[in-house]
């Protein structure tokens, strides 16, 4: 008989990448995932794994947002690139802030389900037979703003039932709903409210397990929080409740709000998120145990509540299977973007193509006042704690008052391009809306390049197709903004409103390179 393989580990985070409030199913030997996008489009994307450690992106299930059109950032705005107010005022012409807020992915009757809330527009639904989509278009369960974090549950009679909650978090909420999933049937019922002990209760996930009704929810804030779970035997109530995850002795100061998923030998799992700085809320697996019905999650240190384990034997889910990781790199040598693409807000799709210079993503530059208020901006979520980002331009057929290049997406952003002024490209560093000229650009294609480290970044260029790069503008601290990490950026507008003349800059390609992760 052929020896046992030797067991392996994993390392926390499983995902040091912000795909914040994750929710996970399996599906024969498929697990799923999804998280929130905010104000990018599109929005939900939707990862796939064979071993619960390893992930890649299948796509994403909302084409664009078509919750109104602020979405498509019209401006103005009620804060510039110097600001470093980062709130939402549904009123303004942006949906920073706003968008895609926590989602619960489900199987049921032979497809797949994700329930959603914005924050100014109400509870929606989609659905597929794949995860790969396509995707049905978003129907609106509650069409009414102030709700959030929805989570569906088919009972064995029949009954389909959500749970959610309100934005500030809490009270939990629950409603009859369709079998079909896409309307409620009554205004709904506080379920669970007590802000004394339970805070800031949000995110519920609510599952049914052994004749209990079970609703995973953390309590007490995004940085701070621990992770609670209520049962009862009643879905209405009355739940009794635990602290199953807290931080403990680690230094995972917010191991909080995610999914239960067992494997199919029944080991249980919990896919959650940490918020860790400028870097999102990045993604962390833990153990879950079951002890007279009630989970204990992670390396327990009392009868009742676990801490986040830093290594741990791999899931057990049958076979090994070979890693794979979140697409990230680009060479624009297809038709339509990479999964790992998503806009700020949506995007304008008469001013970028695929297909006008093959090879090369061309993005046309139309006015905006500032950095944040630009259209057909091009992000990704960063991986790692340190990364070093590379992109090729051409940057021929700017215009006069135009500037493209490679930033960081934040509030207070930052980023280095070419500008051209009076009929001359010159490359510019510019910090919080401040911009410092560089070296004039006589060729025509340039190199950028994004270094990350320690929350940090800094940038440099290459005028001699990459054999050398020079430093340009000082290293800028990371920010958190608008409920998302910072982003690698890539963008073209016009600083001229009254241009009749609108250039572009084709984009050759982009090469992400993950450095040195850092356990958080």
């Amino acid at each position: 008989m052929a020896a046992e393989p030797p067991p392996r580990d994993y390392a926390n985070p499983i995902l040091f990448a912000d795909y914040s409030d994750p929710d996970v199913i399996r599906v024969g030997d498929d697990y799923i995932m999804v998280a929130s996008t905010f104000h990018f489009s599109p929005g939900l994307p939707v990862l796939t794994s064979k071993d619960l450690v390893h992930w890649t992106i299948a796509g994403h299930a909302l084409p664009r947002l078509p919750f109104g059109p602020a979405y498509d950032l019209p401006g103005p705005l009620d804060f510039d690139d110097s600001s470093a107010r980062a709130r939402l005022d549904p009123a303004m012409g942006h949906r920073y802030s706003a968008g895609v807020w926590a989602p619960s992915i489900r199987h049921h009757d032979g497809r797949f389900f994700i329930f959603f809330a914005t924050p100014t527009d109400g509870i929606f639904m989609v659905s597929a037979e794949k995860p790969q989509g396509p995707w049905s278009s978003p129907v609106a369960l509650v069409a009414q703003a102030g709700f959030e974090d929805p989570s569906p549950l088919w009972d064995d009679d029949g009954s389909a039932w959500l749970v959610h909650s309100k934005v500030g978090a809490g009270p939990l909420i629950l409603r009859r709903m369709t079998p079909d999933g896409t309307r409620v049937l009554d205004a709904g019922t506080v379920i669970v409210e007590d802000p004394v002990n339970l805070p800031v209760l949000e995110g519920p996930k609510l599952l049914k397990r052994n004749g209990w009704y079970y609703i995973f929810a953390p309590y007490g804030g995004v940085e701070k929080g621990p992770q609670a779970v209520l049962r009862a035997r009643d879905i209405r109530g009355p739940y009794e409740w635990r602290t199953v995850l807290a931080q403990g002795d680690t230094d995972v100061q917010a191991p909080h709000q995610g999914g239960y998923v067992e494997t199919p030998s029944g080991e249980g799992w919990f896919a959650h998120f940490n918020s860790t700085g400028a870097y999102g809320r990045i993604v962390h697996l833990q153990p879950v145990r079951w002890i007279d019905d009630w989970p204990l999650i992670g390396e327990p240190v009392s009868a009742t509540t676990g801490q986040p384990v830093a290594t741990h034997r791999m899931p057990d889910v049958g076979r090994v299977h070979p890693p794979v990781y979140p697409q990230a790199s680009d060479t624009f040598d297809t038709t339509t973007l990479g999964p790992q693409w998503e806009w700020n807000h949506n995007p304008v799709d008469t001013h970028w193509s695929l297909v006008a210079r093959t090879g090369y993503l061309r993005l046309t530059a139309m006015y905006a006042p500032g950095f944040l208020a630009a259209r057909n901006t091009l992000t990704q979520v960063h991986q790692g704690s340190a990364s070093r980002t590379t992109v090729r331009l051409d940057v021929s057929a700017l215009q006069d008052g135009e500037r493209a290049g490679l930033a960081m997406l934040q509030v207070q952003p930052n980023w280095v391009g070419v500008a051209r002024h009076d009929g001359v490209r010159h490359l510019v560093f510019a910090s919080a809306g401040v911009e410092t000229r560089g070296p004039r650009v006589d060729g025509t294609t340039v190199q950028l390049r994004q270094h990350v480290a320690d929350q940090g970044v800094r940038y440099e260029y290459s005028l001699d197709d990459g054999r050398s790069f020079v430093a340009l503008g000082e290293a800028r601290p990371m920010r958190f903004s608008w409920w998302k990490g910072a982003r690698p950026a890539l963008f073209n507008w016009s600083t001229l409103d009254n241009s009749t003349a609108r250039g572009h800059v084709d984009i050759d390609r982009v090469r992400v390179e993950t450095l040195a992760p850092v356990r958080r």
